[in-house]
């Protein structure tokens, strides 16, 4: 009985998990991942349905399901001196999480509170919403404040020419525009927690997908105010906050002395990465780390005058930084190697 039982959680569990990415063939989806009949699965199905975990559509003899929704809800809060994301968190965020793992919980306390304390610290906005949505699933939480956009501060803060390069200088870590109050540490580890977070402001839409191919995208089609953050999680998630921490820290102290920098964002619509001066702006912090992984996932090629400013140039004069380039092509392989062989 018990293996009947837990071969049937397995089917449930897939059905759950798939369903957003198979809403239409979902069943055939599942009879062949668990070699069920029609019948079978459609029994699964069904009583997800009844259990109320997700709703069934049809249109046209096309039968299609999506996840039922078990809890949404929206306030809105006044930005004030005595606004306090612990209390926000323990009186209105904790409450509304049902049936999750105790990882997903701690994940979700320590993300929430960072990026509501950043609303509060550093949107110089007036007020701040928060939407909680939850299904069987998964848990999703936006903060979306009215203040004056993260890039934009940012770019303020470094004198940039562009809020694009503000996301390049987010992706790296240890930066932040009050460093008596803060390590910069916050979004950096709070974006590789969660299996999405997204940050909408200005023009740029910032999303890291915590997974094997995570990446970093930008999109400038819309213009959004002030700042959304957008977090969603696995309700049974099995990641730690220690685990994540572990992947970009090292030494009895756990410093946070690893950083991976998508090297994309350095290149600016149809621009190619061919100068110095486009490396001087990737290259900008690095000294701050001992080991660098630059990803150049989607990067075509590089120009010479680039590379050699990266991998001879600084390299020569930071001896002790790990220069890690991984996802390179034959093309932009060889122009590293090319400048490596003249140090």
């Amino acid at each position: 009985m018990s293996t009947l039982r837990n071969r049937s959680e397995q089917i449930r569990k897939f059905v759950l998990e798939n369903l957003e990415a198979c809403p239409t063939d979902i069943a055939e989806v599942t009879s062949s991942q668990f070699n069920l009949s029609s019948k079978v699965t459609n029994q699964h199905l069904t009583q997800l349905v009844e259990d109320g975990l997700i709703e069934a559509h049809s249109a046209l003899n096309n039968r299609s399901y999506e996840l039922k929704t078990l809890q949404e809800w929206t306030q809105q809060f006044t930005i004030t001196p005595n606004l306090a994301e612990d209390v926000i968190w323990s009186s209105k965020i904790k409450p509304r999480l049902k049936a999750l793992s105790v990882e997903a919980f701690d994940l979700w306390e320590h993300g929430f509170t960072e990026m509501f304390n950043n609303a509060i610290d550093h949107s110089d906005g007036k007020t701040v919403d928060i939407h909680l949505w939850q299904s069987a699933i998964a848990t999703e939480i936006s903060l979306d404040d009215d203040g004056v956009g993260i890039f934009k501060k940012i770019q303020n803060e470094l004198q940039l020419a562009d809020e694009r390069q503000a996301a390049l200088e987010l992706t790296k870590g240890k930066f932040t525009t009050a460093p008596q109050r803060h390590s910069g540490e916050g979004i950096f580890f709070t974006s590789r927690m969660f299996d999405s977070f997204e940050i909408l402001s200005g023009g740029i839409y910032f999303t890291h997908e915590n997974n094997e191919d995570s990446q970093w995208l930008l999109d400038e089609d819309r213009v959004f105010p002030g700042t959304t953050v957008k977090m969603k999680l696995s309700n049974d998630t099995s990641r730690s906050i220690s685990s994540v921490f572990n992947d970009f820290s090292s030494g009895d102290q756990h410093a946070f002395n690893k950083t991976v920098v998508p090297v994309k964002l350095a290149q600016y619509g149809d621009s190619k990465l061919v100068s110095r001066s486009q490396a001087k702006r990737l290259l900008v912090r690095f000294d701050r780390f001992e080991t660098i992984v630059l990803d150049f996932k989607d990067v075509d090629r590089v120009g010479q005058a680039f590379a050699d400013e990266i991998f001879r140039v600084f390299q020569n004069k930071h001896t002790h930084i790990d220069l890690q380039p991984i996802n390179t092509n034959e093309a932009v392989a060889r122009m590293i190697s090319r400048a490596l062989s003249h140090r």
